[in-house]
């Protein structure tokens, strides 16, 4: 098989993974790449922990289970990081994006010992400046993006663009805020020095 990237994605029901997820999927798609996105959560309601997934190849990928060592995790609420282990069989030469304030270095601890890249984004407020609601999803899906070369930068905010475009085609402010608020995700990622 061909170059495959697989991502695990841990949120709250309510903030977006499930989204993230897809859109990334779309974007790779856009991309030439074949993908795969899908969730996995029971009868959970808005604020209990939710975990998806993507696979993304260069060649059409028959697995389909879930993603147990994935290249790239991203968590789009902070506190998760206490009660979950996020890292859980994730490649020492991948990466774990959170959504934090922090810098990467301080949120090391609670990481159990991984020894991979950390990175940070701050989505609320990225969110909050551009979109004027809490919407991490928007920017923790950039951030990953920016960190894990999955699609590369200029092809996936064109993309996106037309995306939102279709998306929001009678509400071009908000195409122009999520195109906005995408791009300073992707400079804004803090990686851990």
């Amino acid at each position: 098989m061909g170059r495959l990237t697989e991502v695990r994605w841990h949120g709250r029901g309510g903030q977006g993974a499930k989204t993230a997820s897809q859109l990334l999927a779309d974007a790779a798609f856009m991309a030439g790449k074949y993908v795969q996105s899908f969730p996995e959560y029971g009868p959970e309601r808005s604020g209990a922990p939710i975990t998806a997934y993507n696979r993304i190849s260069d060649e059409r990928c028959l697995i389909h289970s879930n993603i147990y060592e994935p290249d790239f995790v991203a968590v789009v609420d902070e506190t998760l990081i206490f009660s979950v282990d996020v890292t859980a069989g994730l490649k020492k030469d991948g990466a774990v994006i959170i959504n934090s304030a922090k810098k990467p270095e301080e949120l090391r601890e609670a990481l159990r010992g991984y020894e991979g890249r950390v990175a940070t984004i701050d989505a609320r407020a990225v969110s909050m400046e551009f979109l004027g609601r809490y919407f991490p999803n928007t920017p923790m899906l950039a951030a990953l993006v920016e960190v894990s070369r999955i699609v590369e930068r200029e092809r996936f905010l064109s993309d996106m663009k037309e995306s939102y475009g279709h998306k929001f085609a009678k509400k071009p402010q908000v195409v122009e805020g999520n195109l906005k608020c995408l791009r300073a995700a992707m400079d804004r990622v803090c990686y851990e020095k």
